[in-house]
């Protein structure tokens, strides 16, 4: 009895400590407590080493900082900065003053103007414009990815860029140590002996020890001298192409960009270097003068889980607010938060077109089914919902003829708050109705989820719905 009453006690403490330190999130709170509830023993351990915050320290708050000023200074008498509504050279902006003052407030970067964008809708089309751009550096060649593969893709980058390095352009190459964890000694060997720097983001053993195991590098960049910089949903593998062993069909967006929101692309890259390598870059010729005569108005919009704001879902909750006749989604994982979910609501109910496409085929089923769970309250309220016919992957927002975003965050609670995440915002009317056209080729391919049938699914499905629901949060 005393060993029971021990026991009870060691349980309610933990759980009070679960408590404490995730009330700001009743959702993670709740997921916590139900993994703790399963596994008392181990509850409270898995707590420790995979549920604490993300923070940094004040040291580190100093560095950004100061690498934020320094790019300043060398791009301010350099980079156009849109911040009336007839500068973003899109009319609809005469009507949202509110949402161009918030565009421009949010995160450290800019709305910058003088930029070129070029949408990539297929894998390949995507590799072979960063190969090509590549192949041209002069300078520097920056890469940053979730996933880099070690295969015929991965090998291709891997080539070019040794032969780089060996021409004497520096190359840095920046993998996040979970994403990318599969990649052997010898590939990496080979891209160091080769002249590439290479670091691993927060390599999975070191993260574990420092508690931050949970916090990965989802963003996808790539930069060539300072001048080209490519960004969105794409990682380096052979699945990019429909040729991974379960999936034949996948679908992605990239975005190729020239002009001034090419430094503010380098800032977050040159922060996840330091952060990875202790290494501070800063150096003029990393920030060149642009000679891009495109007119379109962007901006790239980072999120942390150390940033003072939540950026992803900012950007996310603001646009949906904003919209007035169309909300358009494409998304892999949809597992929204209270916020979002009201704010998907409120545009039906204001008369907003909402439709989202999801995947057909999944690469997650937990993370899949634990989407499926919030079909049937979003349906209820009007909002449509189309299964594409392979694997969605593309992370594409179009909010009338407003804004459309292009970037590598998901809408789900993992991006909108533990990842580091880019996103592109385009005011540029041309390319929104580029990638409008798209949205409904997309829809082509797409099965429409009728709410009468779904609603009949068998109680065994929605109980393993709401089982993965309830794990959501810290899918």
């Amino acid at each position: 009895m005393k060993t029971f009453a021990i026991i009870l006690c060691l349980f309610i403490l933990q759980m009070a400590f679960i408590l404490f330190m995730e009330f700001r999130r009743p959702q993670r709170t709740v997921a916590w407590m139900f993994i703790s509830i399963c596994c008392p023993p181990l509850g409270l351990l898995f707590y420790y080493f995979f549920g604490r915050d993300y923070r940094q320290t004040q040291q580190l708050d100093k560095r950004k900082i100061s690498l934020l000023r320094e790019v300043r200074e060398h791009v301010e008498n350099r980079s156009l900065v849109v911040k009336k509504p007839e500068d973003t050279g899109n009319p609809e902006f005469e009507h949202q003053r509110e949402f161009l003052l918030l565009l421009s407030r949010l995160t450290d970067s800019p709305i910058t103007g003088g930029n070129q964008s070029t949408v990539l809708s297929s894998g390949m089309e995507a590799y072979e414009a960063m190969l090509e751009a590549m192949e041209c550096a002069k300078e520097h060649i920056h890469v940053e990815f979730y996933i880099f593969s070690e295969d015929k893709i991965g090998e291709r980058f891997q080539e070019v860029m040794i032969r780089k390095a060996r021409q004497g352009v520096k190359v840095r190459l920046l993998c996040d140590g979970l994403g990318s964890y599969k990649l052997s000694r010898g590939f990496i060997q080979a891209f160091k002996k080769g002249g590439v720097e290479f670091h691993f983001f927060l390599p999975p053993f070191i993260s574990l020890l420092e508690r931050r195991f949970n916090y990965r590098n989802h963003r996808k960049i790539v930069i060539v001298d300072g001048i080209i910089s490519f960004t969105g949903g794409m990682n380096v593998g052979k699945d990019y192409l429909g040729e991974g062993p379960s999936i034949d069909c996948w679908r992605d967006t990239q975005l190729k960009l020239a002009g001034d929101a090419v430094y503010y692309i380098q800032f977050v890259f040159l922060k996840d270097w330091g952060l990875a390598t202790g290494e501070r870059l800063s150096h003029p010729r990393l920030f060149p003068v642009h000679t891009c005569k495109g007119t379109e108005a962007v901006k790239i919009v980072e999120s942390a889980p150390n940033g003072a704001i939540d950026a992803s879902e900012e950007i996310y909750f603001a646009s949906m607010c904003a919209a007035k006749r169309r909300i358009w989604l494409t998304t892999p994982y949809f597992i929204p938060d209270p916020a979002i979910c009201r704010a998907l609501k409120s545009a039906v109910l204001r008369g907003v077109e909402v439709r989202i496409i999801i995947p057909g085929k999944p690469d997650n089923w937990v993370v899949y089914y634990a989407t499926l769970s919030y079909l049937e309250d979003l349906q209820a309220a009007g909002v449509k919902f189309y299964r594409y016919k392979g694997f969605m992957h593309a992370k594409v927002m179009i909010v009338d003829e407003l804004i459309s975003t292009v970037g590598s965050a998901n809408l789900d609670m993992r991006s909108l708050y533990s990842n580091f995440e880019l996103t592109a915002v385009l005011m540029d009317p041309d390319r929104i109705s580029e990638l409008a056209k798209e949205f409904e080729n997309d829809l082509k391919h797409s099965e429409y989820v009728d709410p009468k049938d779904f609603v009949k699914r068998n109680r065994f499905m929605r109980m393993r719905e709401n089982l993965c629901k309830l794990l959501s949060p810290l899918l």
